[in-house]
């Protein structure tokens, strides 16, 4: 029997774990992956948990080690955007440029047919746009779709998701009754590289650029002084340091004068963000016309509006005003639960 071979990244926690398993109940040759990031020389306990994992399963495992690769494209680039006044979304740009990038690499290195994940997202041939997409998982409070909406056609037709139809309730109760180590493990919080949060990993890595300033209101009067306009973000209200009658909001941050503007909730609505950087599963033209799903953050449920595309440049419309159109972030664009891609916010 000539099994199919699937690469999957495993993590070492529950779901990557899990999925694993369930490929190899369903007869796939699966090879686990686990990439090393950390940038100590020693091997982090989630690798080790990794390889444990992979060997009870009696699944081949293999360790990449990808700290260069990592550092210029997730830890640079979330620096950079923080130093220009955005708000950068590192983990989208992980998988797109590091994680989904090497494990293909490995899978044609391999010969295998697949790659699967532990994420809770699904993949559906699409009749209406004529090529497979990502869609929403079962579980919509785990669901992430979102993460992953900068893969290209080609590999999102290569991709598998054992858990997609599961709710993480029943991944713990299956990875206990299997006996794997990993079933109360908790899940991941934050950014992986910042363990510690992310003011401190950036006031340990842009050191001296960081320079108190002033908030100021909208018409320029001084309000109080920041700690440095890369440590704040739009839409931002607590940690200000500001003695005020009542809450205010981060409108504006302008780096060049280290200077971050404050003002009303209602100072963030926008009708019309415009998407840079976008990548889409789909032609332009075959979506113009659809009502589509904003999700401008993970945990966003999304907001309804169009696409428009002028001067050669990619717009979203909300249907109604939305604040939540922050620099940097990305708003990944939904049709019927299907990804038909996104960018980021302008």
């Amino acid at each position: 029997m000539n099994r199919k071979k699937v690469i999957i990244g495993m993590s070492g926690g529950v779901d990557s774990s899990v999925a694993a398993y369930l490929l190899k109940k369903k007869g796939y040759r699966v090879i686990g992956v686990t990439l090393n990031h950390k940038r100590e020389e020693a091997l982090e306990e989630e690798i080790k948990t990794a390889q444990r994992i992979c060997h009870s399963l009696d699944i081949e495992h293999k360790t990449i080690n990808i700290k260069e690769l990592f550092q210029k494209e997730v830890i640079d680039d979330f620096l950079e955007g923080y130093s220009q006044g955005v708000t950068p979304s590192p983990c989208i740009i992980c998988d797109e440029r590091v994680k989904m990038r090497i494990l293909f690499e490995i899978a044609d290195k391999e010969g295998a047919d697949f790659v699967a994940t532990g994420h809770y997202s699904s993949v559906e041939y699409s009749n209406e746009f004529k090529t497979t997409l990502l869609k929403v998982s079962c579980d919509l409070r785990k669901d992430q779709s979102y993460m992953l909406y900068r893969l290209d056609n080609n590999k999102i037709s290569r991709l598998l998701f054992p858990l997609h139809s599961y709710e993480k309730k029943q991944i713990r109760d299956i990875a206990k009754n299997i006996g794997l180590e990993v079933h109360d493990k908790k899940d991941s919080q934050g950014i992986c590289f910042a363990k510690k949060g992310y003011i401190e990993f950036l006031r340990k890595h842009l050191g001296d650029s960081i320079k108190k300033g002033k908030f100021v209101d909208k018409t320029g009067k001084i309000i109080g002084e920041h700690e440095g306009y890369q440590l704040y973000t739009i839409g931002q209200r607590r940690g200000l340091g500001l003695k005020l009658p009542r809450a205010y909001f981060i409108t504006k941050i302008d780096k060049e004068k280290n200077e971050i503007t404050i003002g009303e909730y209602e100072e963030l609505y926008k009708k019309r963000v415009e998407l840079k950087k976008y990548k889409l599963s789909v032609k332009i033209t075959h979506i113009l016309d659809k009502n589509i799903i904003g999700r401008p953050r993970f945990s966003s449920f999304g907001t309804n509006g169009k696409i428009l595309f002028e001067n050669e440049k990619l717009f979203f419309e909300f249907d109604e005003e939305s604040p939540q159109t922050a620099p940097g972030q990305h708003l990944v664009l939904y049709y019927k639960n299907l990804v038909l891609g996104g960018g980021i916010i302008s």
